[in-house]
């Protein structure tokens, strides 16, 4: 048997992160059984349907670097891959399922369900559909539907026994067959509903195994009874635990839980980003916690599972994005350090290159990196207290000595490199009576603003160039002096 999978979204937004899950999960699987992945669009709730997310959902598995064997824009055998572009296939299967006794034509008005639903809710019970329609006989059936009565196909529940399915993660599920309703199959516009075109496509498209979150878990029985009904063989499900934001909620973009792209655009890695969403749920029952995509699709299997939801946290997510960072070359940080450079700094001014040096092992984020230089385009204020350090023994009536000392060193350096620049001024602190730390802890807050900065006062003074140094430590012994 060959593996084929699927992940199927539907075009309601962005992929969020429950969602890019279940398509990792999906993609590893059929890597590493040497099967199929295909990518399948459900588009039949219409109303739903936000423009532009299909281009959406193409573009994140993109980003995320899981590739599909087979979907709308890249073929396959099995097209379409969109299910409004499947319309014609499903009332067929509707009418042969009506024929084999699972389904039947159901004429019932809006007004009249409406008012079975207000009945069973004034007694406290769930409404469920009282197959009213089952027993209409052929001829009547044939004699509504050739007068244009409008109508919807149902499924056809027994009122006994069980509905059951085998589980991967789950084990044996059952439950009451008269638990169940007669689900809506085909809608009154002619368009399926998402249960049973989910059912159709998956059989007509050889799909061998499905993976879902676990709230498709109530769903799994009634699919089953289609299959049964068909005389099918259903695919081998496996319910996936859900992705909590905490103990007691959800994973949501309602709440303002970020989607995938979302985490991109803060500056995530994708590469750590895939690599953490892996872990939610699953185990390589090791202490190993680091993964690249192509080792993922080794290593992953359905043993590593776990029924248990997993919690989302952003915390453990930038310590793994900082983690990553840190592994990346000196010249890679440099390429996804730049755009976020120029949102604070002129290329043309500043030496990008030497910024990336001394950011790098700071940087848990990349969006971080704005705030982290924007000092260096425009000097913040600062309040004098933060000359005071303790450990360097250093205040602002000492900070003030110290610049004054300095000022005229710094003045007279010709060359400003910054090795240069590191070598005179260290020659000089000693000669004016000065600690290196009473000295420079100053200099680097007269001329940065902070109390923490990426580099010492010798990197801050080199990338600013001596005329920016001059001034900032003129305007900061003005402060001092009041």
């Amino acid at each position: 048997m060959t593996v084929r999978t699927r992940f199927a979204p539907s075009p309601t937004g962005y992929l969020h992160l429950g969602g890019l899950r279940t398509a990792l999960y999906t993609y590893l699987y059929a890597r590493r059984m040497g099967g199929k992945f295909i990518l399948r669009i459900e588009d039949t709730d219409q109303e739903r349907e936000v423009p532009g997310a299909v281009d959406k959902i193409y573009q994140s598995l993109r980003l995320a670097g899981l590739s599909y064997d087979e979907g709308p824009d890249v073929g396959g055998d099995y097209g379409p891959y969109i299910q409004t572009q499947r319309r014609h296939l499903y009332l067929p299967y509707a009418q042969e399922l009506v024929e084999k006794g699972g389904a039947y034509y159901c004429f019932c008005t809006k007004e009249r369900l409406e008012q079975a639903r207000a009945q069973a809710e004034a007694k406290g019970e769930t409404f469920k559909y009282d197959k009213h329609c089952l027993h209409l006989s052929k001829e009547e059936v044939r004699r509504r539907l050739e007068a244009g009565e409008p109508y919807v196909i149902r499924q056809n529940v027994p009122t006994t026994g069980k509905a059951s399915f085998d589980d991967a993660l789950y084990g044996h599920v059952e439950v009451d067959c008269d638990t169940l309703d007669d689900n809506v199959l085909i809608k009154a516009d002619g368009l399926p509903t998402y249960n049973f075109a989910n059912v159709i496509d998956d059989h007509t498209m050889g799909i061998t195994h499905v993976m879902r979150g676990s709230e498709y878990l109530s769903s799994a029985p009634k699919y089953n009874l289609l299959y049964q009904a068909f005389g099918w063989t259903p695919p081998i499900y496996v319910h996936l635990p859900v992705v909590m934001r905490d103990a007691t909620r959800k994973l949501s973009k309602r709440y303002g839980d970020p989607s995938f792209e979302d985490l991109l655009d803060q500056g995530y890695l994708q590469e750590a980003i895939i690599n953490f969403i892996a872990l939610l749920g699953w185990s390589p029952r090791s202490e190993r916690e680091f993964f690249t995509l192509a080792e993922l699709e080794k290593v992953f299997d359905l043993e590593g599972l776990n029924k248990s939801p997993s919690i989302f946290d952003m915390n453990k997510l930038t310590w793994f994005n900082g983690e990553y960072i840190r592994k990346l070359s000196p010249e890679q940080f440099l390429e996804k350090a730049r755009p976020w450079l120029e949102k604070a700094l002129d290329p043309d001014r500043f030496d990008f290159p030497r910024i990336a040096q001394l950011l790098h092992t700071r940087t848990e984020v990349l969006s971080q990196i704005p705030q982290m230089v924007d000092f260096l385009a425009r000097m913040p204020a600062f309040d004098t207290s933060l000359y005071t350090h303790k450990k360097m023994k250093t205040n602002p009536e000492v900070a003030l000595d110290a610049l004054k000392k300095l000022y005229p060193v710094m003045e007279g350096i010709e060359d400003y490199a910054e090795q240069a620049l590191h070598d005179q001024l260290m020659q000089a602190i000693p000669q004016l009576g000065l600690k290196t730390g009473q000295a420079l802890w100053p200099l680097r807050i007269a001329i940065s603003g902070k109390e923490s900065t990426p580099g010492g006062a010798i990197e801050i003074a080199y990338l600013l160039g001596k005329e920016e140094t001059l001034r900032r430590m003129a305007a900061s012994i003005a402060q001092l002096e009041g």
